[in-house]
């Protein structure tokens, strides 16, 4: 989902002394860092890979060319953010890139997806979440949106007592990432079943434009890559130098896993002949059904995978919250939004930001009839508006710094982000994510400008992690 889906901050449960030591401590905080910041980005493996079929229409020849696609664009964007990384250790991505390159009003843009990414997130990931209960017990089907609401509302109400279990996400994405290599170790070698689609469905169209028109729906693969970027503000424990590691090891440990997975599943799917699902079910879960069959590996797999949504879920019900409060200012800075959003309970959790985007995700999933593959057109479209405003932030400091190579590699990036952008806003609905995306950042930008343009708005992301 989603700009930075934050889930980081396992950190906070870390002492000081055991952040700043060296050896296993150290390597203990990058564990629960690492895997907390990437639970959004894997799970979404979960819907990526079937929104591309979809959009191929079931033609499992060409599923394979467009993940390989996708993840060939993933490595781009990480590469962008590698940079970030380096520029801005105390945190901040896209937003303060886009300040201090463009000037400060430029801040809101990235604002702006960030706020619609966190509603998405929040409204995918639990959709999705039921979807893969409804797989493992479909006779819950006809209770789909009422069952998506209500976990919608637990996860929300478990944001009420702050960022204490956040070390699970860390678990529940080193336990899905387990599970799913047996899957495909057992897929591989002795699948319990093969489905029955055909391997090609429109054998007389044009591959390439196919692949090219597909992918862009797929890169919902690529929300949740700016997170290591913003997240390394929780490490306030750490010095800039350990700070960079962390966030580049994190980029890399994510780029290794998401794309190793999908590629796994991709093929298993093409291998077992795994086609669009059923009303019922999703491919991911059909995949892991004819590698495993109906026993406790499926149901493992399955109850993993809806635990990393819920997770990818809380981390942005923690995330954007924070976000609002740090726009709402502080008694010692003025803020662009109310106060009301900054109140925050005993567990600093900002209650009525909180209730704001209960209600924002609540709509979306009506609204899609609790379809994570409705939402998911609207998915990768605000995060890219990001996307593209960090890239060319980063272009124009290669070009000062005159590093050209570099220079260039940003404006290629840029570049494939346009077209990704230009394409699925090319499909006619998702224009409503790009629509609200600049709505929020006009709106932000007014009233910052009524509040008389108080200064470090491009540090907001970075306030925001670090509160």
């Amino acid at each position: 989902m989603t700009q930075s889906k934050p889930a980081a901050a396992a950190v906070a449960t870390a002492p000081p002394a055991a952040a700043g030591a060296r050896g296993p401590r150290r390597s203990v905080l990058f564990f629960a860092f690492a895997f907390a910041v990437i639970a959004d980005p894997v799970s979404s493996v979960a819907y990526a890979i079937e929104a591309a079929l979809r959009a191929l229409h079931g033609d499992l020849a060409l599923l394979l060319p467009t993940m390989s696609l996708v993840i060939a664009l993933v490595v781009l964007v990480t590469a962008n953010y590698w940079q970030l990384v380096r520029r801005f250790p105390k945190g901040g991505g896209a937003a303060a890139a886009a300040g201090r390159a463009f000037g400060a009003r430029w801040t809101f843009l990235p604002i702006g997806a960030l706020v619609v990414d966190f509603v998405l997130t929040i409204g995918i990931s639990i959709a999705a979440a039921a979807s893969a209960v409804i797989a493992l017990f479909p006779g819950l089907a006809a209770w789909r949106i009422p069952l998506a609401l209500l976990l919608l509302v637990v996860v929300a109400g478990l944001t009420w007592f702050g960022h204490g279990g956040r070390l699970l996400f860390a678990v529940m994405t080193v336990a899905f990432v387990l599970i799913s290599i047996a899957v495909l170790v057992l897929g591989f070698t002795a699948p319990h079943t093969t489905g029955h689609a055909a391997a090609t469905t429109d054998p007389g169209r044009s591959a390439v434009l196919a692949v090219v028109l597909a992918f862009p729906v797929a890169m919902a693969l690529a929300t949740g890559i700016e997170a290591p970027s913003t997240a390394i503000a929780q490490l306030g424990q750490l010095d800039d130098t350990h700070r960079r590691r962390f966030g580049r090891g994190t980029l890399a440990l994510l780029l290794v896993i998401v794309g190793g997975l999908t590629l796994a599943l991709t093929a298993l799917a093409v291998r077992l002949h795994i086609g669009i699902p059923g009303t019922d079910s999703t491919q991911i879960a059909d995949i892991a059904h004819a590698a495993a069959g109906p026993g406790w590996l499926y149901g493992t797999f399955q109850l993993t995978s809806s635990l990393l949504l819920l997770a990818a879920a809380s981390s942005s019900f923690q995330a954007g919250p924070g976000l609002l409060k740090a726009l709402s200012g502080t008694a010692e800075r003025p803020g662009v939004l109310p106060p009301v959003l900054g109140r925050t309970n005993h567990h600093h959790t900002p209650y009525w930001s909180v209730v704001v985007y209960l209600a924002a995700a609540a709509l979306i999933i009506l609204a899609a009839a609790g379809q994570e593959q409705e939402l998911v057109l609207f998915y990768a479209v605000a995060v890219f508006v990001s996307f593209l405003v960090g890239l060319l932030a980063m272009a124009r400091f290669a070009h000062r710094e005159r590093k050209t190579a570099l220079a260039w590699l940003n404006g290629l990036a840029a570049v494939a982000v346009a077209f990704t952008l230009a394409v699925n806003l090319l499909r006619g609905w998702p224009m409503l994510s790009l629509a609200a995306t600049l709505l929020i950042a006009v709106g932000l930008y007014a009233r910052w400008t009524r509040a008389g343009r108080p200064t470090g708005i491009e540090d907001i992301e970075a306030r925001a992690e670090a509160d």
